[in-house]
């Protein structure tokens, strides 16, 4: 089922987030969060009584990685907006100007429909999260039949509370700098890291050939990209 943006920003304007994680985004490693949401089932309206949908899952952000308008360009999945978008950025600020880029993976976990108003539900699931003195914990009350794009307005908030950290941590430690090629020196350091991951065979040799690809730079690791199936 399609919904029209006017439907998709009631949602986003209707979504709260009830109980932020004491705890933002990590700048150097894996975050997960635990989320619970909120919404009164649609149904609401045909039946006596109050419910409350109660969606459980987790919401796992990667380390965020330092890119470029350039870098994000060579990314599939974008439609014809996006790349609109992107041509309005790199045409303001320029192919390599730095910026951080997150990715999130979303994990279903339980669906549970309960006999009360959202409000009490709610207050019970803050207690229980106190209880378990869990700081990676989220209640946000969302929409029923767009609980993904409240879920989104979610992610959202946690990153813009995120971000000004992760970005001075990565600028104390000099990783937002850029070299003549337009690489982030962050990206250098993971490209490294990604050598010693193929190596190890943790990773696949293809994932490595295609990063080297989006930042345009194979020719300045061929020759040590192709010495690893020399041996």
């Amino acid at each position: 089922m399609q919904y029209d943006d006017e439907k998709i920003r009631q949602a986003v304007s209707q979504t709260q987030v009830l109980r932020l994680p004491k705890q933002t985004l990590a700048t150097f490693g894996t975050t997960v969060i635990n989320y619970y949401m909120l919404t009164e089932p649609v149904y609401s309206e045909m039946v006596k009584g109050e419910e409350t949908v109660i969606r459980e899952g987790k919401v796992s952000s990667e380390r965020p990685r330092v890119v470029t308008p350039y870098y994000l360009t060579r990314l599939e999945g974008f439609g014809d907006s996006a790349k609109r978008y992107l041509e309005m950025v790199i045409k303001q600020y320029g192919l390599h100007v730095p910026g951080l880029y997150y990715n999130y993976k979303n994990e279903h976990k339980d669906l549970l429909i309960v006999s009360d108003r959202l409000e009490v539900v709610a207050g019970r699931l803050s207690d229980k999260i106190d209880k378990d003195k869990y700081n990676l914990a989220a209640i946000i009350k969302g929409v029923d039949e767009l609980w993904d794009v409240s879920l989104l307005k979610f992610i959202s908030e946690m990153t813009q509370s995120s971000l000004s950290s992760n970005v001075a941590e990565m600028n104390s430690m000099g990783l937002l700098g850029i070299d003549a090629a337009g690489v982030p020196t962050e990206a250098r350091f993971r490209i490294e890291g990604m050598f010693g991951e193929v190596t190890r065979g943790e990773r696949e040799p293809h994932e490595l050939k295609e990063e080297l690809d989006k930042w345009n730079v194979f020719p300045q690791y061929e020759d040590r990209f192709l010495s690893m199936f020399r041996r």
